[in-house]
């Protein structure tokens, strides 16, 4: 049985999506103004990446980067759990959005970044699997946040030293 495009990148984003959350969730509320160096974000505005990513796909999807990039970037939310709960809504509406997208579309171009100050066209399914694999290189980062903030890190891919699989 063969999976179309749209099923397996949505079967990874719902999965790398819940994996993504248990590590959210896993951090020390208290802790959200950690900022491990003058240069990085803090825990919060690294968080709400995931957030403002889902907003940047569905704009892209919606052809509607021009006008997100004219407007401001909304600040993340002062609560976490309401951060968190940003996070979870942008990533339904976007997998709601591409779960809707007509197959035509899918294999079609979207206008994204192509380099450094030029936006060109982009397979729409290589920009959603952008957008997925961009997630996993920062929950990467908020592992390490995590570990710092001495929250425990749940296992992703395997056992970690906080659960191991023993």
């Amino acid at each position: 049985m063969s999976t179309s495009a749209k099923d397996a990148f949505l079967s990874s984003y719902e999965r790398e999506h819940a994996t993504t959350m248990k590590v959210l969730r896993a951090f020390p509320p208290d802790r959200i103004d950690l900022r491990p160096h003058p240069r990085l974000k803090t825990a919060k505005e690294l968080a709400w990446m995931f957030a403002m990513e889902r907003m940047l796909g569905t704009a892209v999807l919606n052809d509607a980067l021009m006008r997100l990039m004219q407007g401001a970037t909304p600040p993340p939310p002062q609560e976490w759990e309401d951060v968190l709960a940003k996070v979870e809504q942008t990533h339904r509406d976007f997998g709601d959005l591409v779960r809707a997208l007509p197959d035509e579309k899918l294999r079609g171009t979207v206008k994204f970044f192509t380099g450094p100050g030029t936006i060109g066209d982009v397979p729409c399914i290589d920009f959603c699997w952008f957008l997925l694999f961009d997630e996993i290189h920062h929950r990467g980062q908020f592992s390490v946040y995590l570990r710092l903030a001495d929250g425990k890190v749940p296992s992703i891919y395997g056992p970690s030293g906080d659960e191991p699989w023993r």
